[in-house]
């Protein structure tokens, strides 16, 4: 079952988001959502089903510095770029787009890619299955959440 385009998740998915450009602002970035760990996080990854409850405060740490992990070994840049918050002081909604699957996430697109993952305080809807998820993907989000 799709959302309708007034569901509160689908309207703040396509708000407006800011890039961590740079990898000390991912830092950062990280370090406001460390503050608000234990608020309220659904933790979705795109192509699972999306979660019911919220993560609790171990559970958003742990997958923070996972994802850390994971885009620094997999995301070999000069800058960060991938991560966008819907504001980067007091975030509400992230998304976090896979190194390997990044198509034009940020520029103009009628297609743009889905994020491989999303942090927000809103229940997410099942956005829509428009790609395949790696195998490898899947192992890592069940590994963490399993």
């Amino acid at each position: 079952m799709t959302a309708d385009a007034s569901d509160p998740f689908l309207v703040a998915f396509r708000g407006s988001f800011t890039s961590a450009l740079r990898w000390h602002q991912l830092d950062v970035l990280w370090e406001r959502l460390r503050e608000r760990a234990d608020v309220g996080w659904y933790l979705y990854a795109v192509g699972e089903p999306p979660p019911v409850r919220a993560a609790n405060g171990e559970q958003v740490g742990n997958f923070m510095a996972e994802m850390d992990r994971l885009l620094r070994a997999e995301h070999r840049e000069a800058h960060c770029g991938i991560v966008y918050a819907d504001d980067l002081h007091c975030p509400g909604f992230v998304k976090i787009y896979d190194p390997h699957d990044l198509g034009v996430s940020c520029g103009y697109s009628n297609a743009p890619p889905l994020p491989g993952w999303v942090m927000s305080l809103l229940p997410p809807c099942d956005l829509p299955a428009t790609r395949i998820v790696p195998k490898n993907r899947q192992r890592w989000w069940r590994r963490l959440f399993g």
